[in-house]
């Protein structure tokens, strides 16, 4: 397995990929499938604000795809990101989440951010642990805030801080070892 930053020749397995947790799952709140021009538009967005986006192939695919963003949209956040993760069905539970996070871990130190945020529905428990296992902590849980599949969903929020607020040193995530790919 490789991580690399994406390109347009990878916006159709990117696609795919969002497609099926759009319409299978709860890890992405939106209802509607995207189309190819929307996911190139979002990649190039991404790309042009200064953000990253990965993905994770094996020889002859996309297993899944990562990508930081901003947190929220005013100057006191600017040294925070909120970032997000998604592997194919068929690749889960074999190191390719662990693998992206882990690189996007790595690039938010280097664009010298503080904290990173995952948003991550409450009953998702694969992407609890994950995050947990990274190193990530539960710091707030929203109820009923979002609305899929007939039922109202809960949103929890997990961070990493990146840096020893004392001795401004990285921190080391947990099970950085084991996600080498």
């Amino acid at each position: 397995m490789q991580i690399r930053d994406a390109t347009e020749a990878d916006a159709a397995s990117i696609l795919r990929i969002y497609n099926d947790a759009v319409l299978q799952t709860t890890a992405i709140w939106n209802d509607r499938p995207s189309d190819l021009e929307g996911r190139i538009a979002w990649l190039v967005e991404r790309r042009q604000s200064g953000y990253p986006v990965l993905v994770a192939s094996d020889r002859s695919q996309v297993l899944g795809y990562a990508s930081l963003g901003a947190f929220r949209p005013w100057d006191g956040y600017r040294h925070t990101v909120e970032h997000s993760v998604y592997v194919d069905s068929a690749a889960r539970r074999l190191g390719v989440g662990s693998a992206l996070v882990n690189e996007l871990i790595s690039r938010a130190r280097t664009m010298n951010k503080h904290v990173m945020v995952a948003g991550i529905e409450a009953t998702n428990e694969p992407s609890l642990q994950l995050h947990a296992q990274l190193g990530f902590t539960r710091v707030g849980h929203l109820r009923s805030v979002g609305r899929k599949f007939d039922r109202w969903l809960d949103l929890v929020f997990m961070q990493l801080i990146l840096e020893d607020e004392l001795q401004g040193q990285p921190t080391t995530p947990r099970g950085e070892e084991e996600a080498r790919c």
